[in-house]
């Protein structure tokens, strides 16, 4: 039986690699409003972040999203993001 092929996404801040189930969607919908998508598949355009804090703070400091997404993200965002990403090691 052949393998289950496991989807590969690049993180936006780091650059690297990783299976899509460690990274975190961040999407700008149609009505330009920034959210985390936890399912991955919502419309609009999309950048996948590592689910670490210290990733996180670098993409806070180099506004790395707001480039990917061609759009200013309020804080509320990143806070958003911040706790997804703490839930997230929790259940690790």
């Amino acid at each position: 039986m052949k393998p289950k092929k496991i989807p590969m996404r690049t993180c936006v801040v780091s650059g690297e690699k990783c299976e899509k189930r460690e990274l975190l969607r961040i999407v700008r919908t149609p009505e330009k409003e920034v959210v985390v998508d936890k399912t991955g598949k919502k419309n609009g355009r999309g950048a996948y972040i590592k689910k670490d804090i210290s990733v996180l703070e670098k993409a806070k400091k180099t506004k790395i999203l707001e480039k990917r997404l061609e759009c200013s993200i309020p804080e509320e965002v990143y806070v958003d993001i911040q706790k997804e990403i703490e839930n997230e090691s929790k259940k690790r």
